[in-house]
């Protein structure tokens, strides 16, 4: 049961990131509400309120059809702009910034919830005006429904002011770094939380046995209360190969195991990697890392040339490197105090590199944004590292970049501005 469960919360989690999840949701409610009240209609309440409350009821048919259809046509013109908005959004976005935003952008659940409201509210009408008799009697026309459905709208009214204030708001670079910063933070302080800084026994995996991939994309999560029952009912212990967020070929090694595993529990094994064909930051924070320094990349380049988004952009890249010189290059995985399963992470010697390389290529020529990285530097170097290994590669990254950097710049008061950080960060030489 424990496996079933694990399965349906790691579906649903795709699921959630796709732009039509909310809405579908909210489309099956507004069909069971609409035959609901029909059913309630049958119960006669729209005949007590007729005889307790007139004035919020229709007692016309024909009244109420125009009400209905009214509803409809003005909700579906709300639900087609706000969905042309939405791919204005995305496509600003992608121009701009960088297209790799564009799954955080989809995902967000304000904008599905609205648009799942648009559709529930505009079924609810349509099988509600279905079942009216234009001309039937008073107590046969179903007021109460009618009377919901026009509560419903004004909500969808509601809904559609703030949606126009949401995105609005949604497209702003500085907002869209904001959320690409809380996702990863709050992602880098879950794994903190669960990391064990001790130093963990893990035996060879040398001659254990290999198992590969049956199919391929990026590699997002794993359900490890899965493969943790798993390694206690097998007496054995994982390895698990690929790092998190990279893009996994069909037949390539994807686990070690100490002990072998039979058919039927090596397919549950592979049940329980989580293979997308997309990448998303709540899941694998590195991939925010990339989303940030691509900002900055495009912010440079000629067509864009928008120096102060990168700057706003390196604040943000700081704290987050500042928050993984606190998590260790690699993660064990518990059950009864003992390690049974070894996981890769992204060593933070590389990952400063693939930040880094490409800020150097395409911003060593400003020496406003060398000044900002070399006060990067100086942050970090002044943050506590559960490494000191650390300290050693921001040095190297450091001597790299105004290596760069002098190779092009040519203006003395410029060159002294770098001489004088490379000085402050007592680089040697």
């Amino acid at each position: 049961m424990k496996y079933f469960f694990n399965r349906i919360y790691i579906l649903l989690s795709n699921l959630q990131s796709k732009i039509a999840f909310y809405p579908s949701v909210f489309a099956i409610f507004g069909f069971l509400i609409a035959f609901a009240l029909i059913y309630i209609e049958n119960q006669g309440v729209s005949r007590y309120l007729l005889d307790h409350i007139p004035m919020l009821v229709v007692d016309n048919g024909n009244t109420a059809l125009s009400i209905l259809t009214a509803c409809i046509t003005g909700l579906i013109s709300m639900m087609v702009f706000s969905f042309s908005m939405v791919m204005v959004l995305l496509n600003q976005a992608a121009s701009n910034y960088s297209p790799r935003l564009l799954p955080g952008l989809i995902s967000d659940k304000n904008h599905q919830v609205i648009l799942g409201i648009y559709l529930a509210t505009i079924l609810y009408c349509i099988f509600v005006a279905v079942s009216i008799q234009p001309e039937g009697d008073s107590y046969q026309t179903p007021g109460f429904s009618v009377l919901v459905g026009i509560i419903f709208t004004v909500i969808c009214i509601g809904a559609f002011i703030y949606f126009i204030h949401n995105i609005s708001q949604s497209i702003q670079i500085n907002n869209i770094l904001d959320r690409i910063f809380r996702q990863a933070k709050t992602r880098l302080n879950f794994l903190l939380k669960t990391e064990e800084n001790e130093d963990q026994e893990f035996p060879d995996t040398k001659e254990w046995y290999e198992y590969h991939s049956e199919k391929s994309g990026y590699f997002q999560n794993l359900s490890s209360d899965n493969l943790l029952d798993i390694c206690n009912e097998k007496d054995t212990q994982f390895e698990i190969l690929p790092v998190k967020g990279i893009f996994i070929l069909k037949g390539i090694p994807l686990l070690k195991s100490k002990e072998k595993l039979d058919d039927e529990t090596l397919k549950k094994v592979l049940a329980n990697f989580n293979l997308a064909r997309g990448e998303l930051v709540n899941t694998n924070y590195v991939l925010a890392f990339k989303q940030i320094t691509e900002v900055i990349v495009k912010a440079m380049s000629p067509g864009i040339n928008d120096p102060g988004t990168a700057l706003n952009a390196l604040d943000y890249l700081a704290e987050l490197l500042a928050l993984r010189m606190q998590k260790q290059n690699r993660q064990f995985l518990k059950a009864d105090k003992k390690v049974l399963i070894k996981m890769r992470s992204v060593d933070f010697e590389e990952l400063l590199y693939q930040v880094l390389a490409p800020i150097r290529a395409y911003c060593k020529h400003d020496i406003i944004i060398i000044q900002k990285l070399g006060m990067l530097f100086y942050y970090l170097k002044s943050q506590k590292a559960v490494n000191a290994k650390y300290y050693e590669v921001l040095d190297i990254e450091a001597k790299n970049l105004f290596g760069d950097a002098k190779s092009v710049i040519k203006n003395e008061a410029d060159l002294k501005k770098i001489n004088a950080i490379e000085k402050q960060l007592n680089l040697k030489s």
